[in-house]
C-alpha cells in the first residue's frame, strides 16, 4: 500500500491536465512532466532520495529551476511503500519514473526491468555500510536463543527477495544451516513480521533498517546476530526507468543534486535531519539517528562506489539459488554517467572516500548537537556524570563496529574496560577469546 503526494511546482499546473496513476505524462504541446518517484519513508537509509529530500524540498526546486530554462512545468508524485517489491512492479509497469530500494531488490529490480523489456538503471546509492550491519535478526527479549544455531526448526519471519533475507540466507549458511530446510521461514512484511515476533508466532525476525533499531529501542526484541558479522557490504540506491532517463536525463541529474544537496544537508545538521525524518515517519528520533547520525550505521553518499557493485555481483548467485533471479547482467545496470555530470571533476575524489570507524556518542536533552567520544569507556564515564541529561548514547561494537544502544549492548569488562557489543555470541566469542573477560549489565559498566 502506498501514500501520494502531488506537489504543484507552478501555478500553470493547475491549467493543466494531470498525469494518469504514476509515470511521465506529457501535454500535446511537451509542456508539462508528471515525475513519479517510489521512496520507502521508514527505510531511512533512503532518506537523501525519498523523506529528508522530499521535507526539504530540494528536487522540486531543482525542477523549478529547471524548468525556468526550459520552458516545461514539472510536477513530482510521491509514492511511499513499505518495500523494494512494489516499486519495482511499478517502474516496470511503466508507473514509477524514479525509486530507492536495497541492494538486493535493486537485483530484482534489474531482472525484472530487462526480462519485461523495461531496463532501468542504477544511477546512485543512498547509504551504504561496509560490513552489512544494515540488517539484523533480532529476538524477542525474553528469548532462549543466544546464537544462529539456535535457529533450526524455528520460525523466522523476513521479507523475501530483501536485502535482510539475503542477510539471513548467508549468515545461516556460514552457520552450517540450510536456509530453506533447517528453519521454518515466514515471508512477512515488516510490520507484520514485528507484530508475529511479539505475538510469539515468529521466534525470531530478519530485517533491514530501522525495524531492528526500532524494536531494541521499545525493548520488544534484542539482537541475535548483527549483519556486520558477514562483512560484507550493504546499502540501498536510486533506480530509473532507462526510457525515462533517456528522454528526460536532466531530470534525472535534477533529482541527483537534490540528493546531494538531501546529503549535505544530513551531514552538516544530523540532530535537525534526524528530527526532521523522525517527524515525518513517527519513528523516534533516537532510533533515526542511530542509523543516519554522524557515527550512525550508515554512511551516506551518492557515488557508486566499486566496493559496493563488487558486492552487488557477489548477491547475485544468491538470488539465482533461491531461484529469484536467472541472472543480473550488473555491468548492464549500474550506469554512474548522471551522478558523474552532478559532481563534475569532484566525483573520483568523493568516490574514493570511505566511513570512517563509529565513535561512541551521546544525546543530551533539549540539545541541537550531539557529543562524540573516542572510546566507550569515555561515553560512559559522560553518561554517568549527567545520568537525567541524557537522552540517548550509542556505543559501536568492539569487533564490528556497528553502533548500538548504550543500554541495549551486551557489556563485558576486561583489564577494568568496559567492552560492548551488539549480541550475546558476540560477547561470548570475545570472552571465549579473553578468559580474564567477564559479562557485566549496563549498570554495572557505568559503575566501572
Amino acid at each position: 500500500m502506498s501514500r501520494k503526494h502531488v506537489v504543484p511546482l507552478a501555478a500553470l499546473a493547475l491549467l493543466l491536465p494531470l498525469a494518469a496513476c504514476g509515470g511521465p505524462a506529457e501535454a500535446g504541446n511537451g509542456s508539462t512532466v508528471t515525475v513519479t518517484v517510489g521512496y520507502q519513508s521508514k527505510t531511512i537509509n533512503t532518506v537523501t532520495a525519498g523523506t529528508l529530500l522530499r521535507s526539504l524540498g530540494a528536487f522540486e526546486r531543482e525542477l523549478g529551476a529547471q524548468g525556468r530554462k526550459d520552458g516545461t512545468t514539472y510536477k513530482v508524485v510521491w509514492q511511499d511503500y513499505a518495500t523494494g517489491a512494489p516499486i519495482t512492479a511499478q517502474m516496470t509497469a511503466g508507473k514509477i519514473d524514479i525509486g530507492s530500494m536495497g541492494d538486493f531488490p535493486l537485483l530484482l529490480n534489474a531482472a525484472r526491468g530487462t526480462k519485461l523489456k523495461r531496463p532501468t538503471k542504477l544511477v546512485s546509492v543512498t547509504g551504504y555500510n561496509l560490513r552489512g550491519a544494515l540488517n539484523t535478526v533480532v529476538t524477542e527479549p525474553g528469548s532462549d536463543l543466544r546464537s544462529l544455531t539456535e535457529l533450526r526448526g524455528k520460525k523466522v519471519s523476513t521479507s523475501i527477495g530483501s536485502a535482510a533475507d539475503g542477510t539471513l540466507v548467508r549468515a545461516l549458511q556460514r552457520a552450517g544451516l540450510d536456509p530453506e530446510r533447517d528453519i521454518r521461514k515466514l515471508n512477512q512484511q515488516p510490520a507484520v513480521g514485528a507484530s508475529a515476533l511479539a505475538a510469539g508466532s515468529a521466534d525470531a525476525l530478519s530485517q533491514f533498517v530501522a525495524w531492528p533499531g526500532l524494536l531494541a529501542f521499545q525493548g520488544k526484541a534484542k539482537a541475535l546476530y548483527d549483519g556486520a558479522e558477514l562483512n560484507l557490504p550493504t546499502f540501498h540506491g536510486v533506480t530509473a526507468r532507462a526510457d525515462f532517463a533517456q528522454r528526460h536525463p536532466a531530470v534525472v541529474e535534477a533529482f541527483l543534486r537534490a540528493q546531494r544537496t538531501a546529503t549535505a544537508y544530513l551531514r552538516e545538521h544530523p540532530v535537525a535531519a534526524s528530527e526532521k525524518v523522525a517527524a515525518e515517519t513517527g519513528l523516534p528520533a533516537e532510533v533515526v539517528h542511530l542509523y543516519n547520525g554522524p557515527n550512525g550505521i550508515a554512511t551516506f553518499d551518492p557515488t557508486l562506489k566499486p566496493r559496493l557493485v563488487a558486492a552487488l555481483k557477489e548477491d547475485v548467485p544468491v538470488l539465482r539459488s533461491a531461484k529469484l533471479v536467472e541472472d543480473v547482467d550488473v555491468d548492464g545496470f549500474v550506469d554512474d554517467s548522471y551522478v558523474r555530470k552532478v559532481y563534475g571533476p569532484a566525483y573520483d575524489r568523493q568516490l574514493a572516500t570511505l566511513a570512517p570507524p563509529s565513535r561512541s556518542e551521546v544525546w543530551l536533552k533539549g540539545a541541537d548537537r550531539t557529543l562524540s567520544f573516542d572510546t566507550p569507556a569515555e561515553a560512559l564515564r559522560h553518561v554517568a556524570a549527567n545520568r537525567a541529561k541524557v537522552r540517548v548514547a550509542y556505543v559501536p561494537d568492539t569487533v564490528t563496529g556497528t553502533l548500538w544502544f548504550a543500554d541495549r549492548a551486551v557489556w563485558v569488562v576486561d583489564g577494568g574496560t568496559a567492552k560492548p557489543f551488539v549480541t550475546e555470541a558476540g560477547a561470548a566469542a570475545y570472552r571465549a577469546a579473553h578468559p580474564s573477560a567477564r559479562a557485566v549489565t549496563y549498570a554495572q559498566a557505568l559503575a566501572s
